[in-house]
């Protein structure tokens, strides 16, 4: 099992726009191609900016597949150009990530 971990900051008072425009119109196309995420979570204490979300794949090959099919489904496209407009992300970062031998995820 292979975890895409991306945590996504925020300009700061833009956090609360940037997930509502997702809700609106990235939220149907994105698990329409890449299931429901393991965890989409916003930040309790430190950088109150922050919002992480995890998705689950097989493996690299699974996690290229949808990943190129959500890329290629028009509606991604308009919330990706629209969050753009938005201008609220400052940052990314993606760590793919495996579980150890010893605390199996179980799915």
């Amino acid at each position: 099992m292979l975890f895409d971990v991306r945590t996504y900051t925020c300009r700061p008072g833009t956090i609360k726009k940037h997930l509502a425009l997702y809700e609106k119109l990235g939220k149907t196309p994105q698990t329409r191609h890449l299931g429901q995420p393991f965890a989409y979570l916003v930040t309790e204490t430190g950088n109150v900016n922050q919002y992480i979300h995890i998705w689950a794949y097989e493996d690299a090959a699974d996690r290229a597949k949808r990943r190129a099919a959500m890329m290629a489904d028009p509606d991604w496209m308009t919330f990706m150009e629209e969050s753009a407009k938005l201008g609220a992300l400052e940052h990314q970062e993606n760590r793919l990530m495996t579980p150890v031998s010893f605390f199996p995820i179980k799915r």
